[in-house]
């Protein structure tokens, strides 16, 4: 029993020993590093498109910067 009234899973770390318990029970110890491969390639892809998104809005906002604004009503 803990003496300053902490609950047993507070930590961060007992989360993520449970998760790999869980995921070692229902996968199997077999098939753990095909998933850790599968969600790195998954992470790695949304980066690339992250990056690629920032990209194109800097070049859409330096296209903005660099036009000039109409200086006043076209008549």
């Amino acid at each position: 029993m803990s003496t300053r009234g902490q609950s047993v899973f507070d930590s961060i770390d007992d989360w993520l020993i449970i998760a790999v318990v869980a995921g070692i029970l229902f996968y199997g110890s077999s098939k753990i590093p095909q998933l850790a491969h599968s969600l790195g390639r998954s992470v790695g892809e949304f980066k690339k498109g992250r990056n690629e998104v920032e990209r194109e809005l800097k070049a859409e906002q330096a296209s903005a910067a660099s036009t000039p604004s109409p200086s006043g009503p076209a008549h």
